[in-house]
């Protein structure tokens, strides 16, 4: 593919080997990346650190975007030990069970903003961090779903949610443009991630975007890391601001 030798990734989201992140993690470093990955907390880690150790990540460290203390410590270790940061990967999302459940109209104002700050802010929270590191421009990407632009029944209020995160990836990609930094909402089908799973009905929805599909196939975390491994490299410097499908033609049925 794409030679990504010497270039410093943060990836932020891997929670298990079936993670959309660990497959964006697992593609960059094929191709020669240096990695950086966070887990949630210690319940997560004794999941991430022994993906992040085979994959030689070079920095493996704690992540709640809710804690700025571990923002900060995260943007320090990058700075020391780097000195710079080419890549960042934004793979996480949230909302409380109740309100993800229930109609959009019903949703709490609470449920609603932490849904929002977790899976909206924080990847601004996170460039505005990186864009300091991205001396000689850098690639930043997102994970978005088909339900920020169609109804999906179950998707429910993430598809609000989704619409905002490819809102706010346009605005940074036009304000980061003159500084050579891409930003990336990446876009695959229907995916059976851990994630994934807190969606009702979702095997269901598996089931209807294979059938859907003009492949018949569903993405796989492979699919979406070698199309994020593209959007890394010198080739794609002039790519920017897209949301990018990677979903066997699900987005372009009727």
């Amino acid at each position: 593919m794409f030679d990504l030798t010497g270039q410093k990734a943060l990836i932020v989201g891997v929670a298990n080997d079936q993670s959309i992140a660990y497959g964006i993690a697992a593609a960059l470093r094929r191709q020669g990346a240096d990695l950086a990955i966070t887990y949630l907390n210690e319940k997560a880690e004794p999941h991430v650190r022994p993906l992040a150790e085979a994959l030689g990540a070079e920095i493996i460290a704690p992540l709640d975007v809710r804690n700025g203390d571990e923002t900060e410590a995260l943007f320090d270790e990058i700075s020391r030990r780097w000195g710079r940061l080419d890549t960042l990967v934004h793979s996480i999302a949230f909302c409380p069970k109740d309100d993800l459940h229930g109609r959009v109209i019903d949703c709490s104002s609470e449920g609603f903003g932490l849904a929002m700050d977790i899976s909206v802010h924080s990847f601004l929270r996170l460039i505005r961090k990186s864009e300091p590191l991205m001396h000689e421009g850098g690639t930043c990407m997102t994970v978005s779903f088909y339900g920020a632009e169609k109804v999906v029944e179950h998707y429910n209020v993430m598809g609000p949610v989704k619409a905002a995160l490819e809102a706010v990836t346009r605005y940074a990609a036009a304000e980061l443009g003159p500084k050579r930094i891409s930003v990336h909402a990446l876009s695959p089908g229907p995916l059976k991630t851990r994630a994934a799973s807190g969606i009702a009905e979702f095997d269901d929805l598996l089931n209807a975007a294979a059938e859907r599909a003009p492949t018949h196939l569903l993405a796989t975390i492979e699919d979406v890391g070698a199309y994020a491994a593209f959007l890394a490299s010198r080739e794609a410097a002039n790519v920017t601001g897209g949301v990018h499908a990677i979903d066997g033609g699900y987005s372009i049925i009727g």
